[in-house]
């Protein structure tokens, strides 16, 4: 069996949530922790398990709104483990939602996307949704 994260967001840290039985794993907030890999650790090393040991296909649902460099570095690391498995035949997909207000996040997204050849749709959210 394996334990799924729950994580709670604070003010410097995304809530994050995998669900191991959809292949689901969604972040939302902001990411500007003390210690980033204490965080992401534990996301990149439940990435990891879930492509090693399936063959199913794994979402990401980001809605982060903040990163600074440690936690953009580490996305990088995810996006990066998921490229590989992407390449290797596994379906693998982002879905980030972005506050149309806030266009640096969006052009961050674009950022990542480009270095990636999975499917990566990056969308804005309605507001005051």
């Amino acid at each position: 069996m394996h334990s799924d994260l729950k994580i709670a967001g604070t003010q410097s840290t995304p809530a994050v949530q995998s669900d191991w039985a959809a292949g689901r794993l969604t972040m939302q907030g902001d990411s500007y922790p003390e210690n980033s890999y204490e965080l992401f650790g534990q996301i990149i090393g439940w990435v990891q398990a879930f492509l090693e040991q399936g063959s199913a296909p794994l979402r990401l649902e980001l809605a982060l709104v903040y990163l600074n460099t440690s936690s953009v570095k580490a996305m990088m690391d995810i996006f990066d483990l998921l490229e590989e498995a992407h390449l290797a035949g596994r379906d693998v997909a982002v879905d980030w939602r972005y506050d149309p207000r806030n266009e640096r996040i969006a052009e961050l997204a674009e950022e990542f996307r480009e270095d990636c050849t999975f499917a990566f749709l990056i969308a804005p959210t309605e507001v005051g949704a």
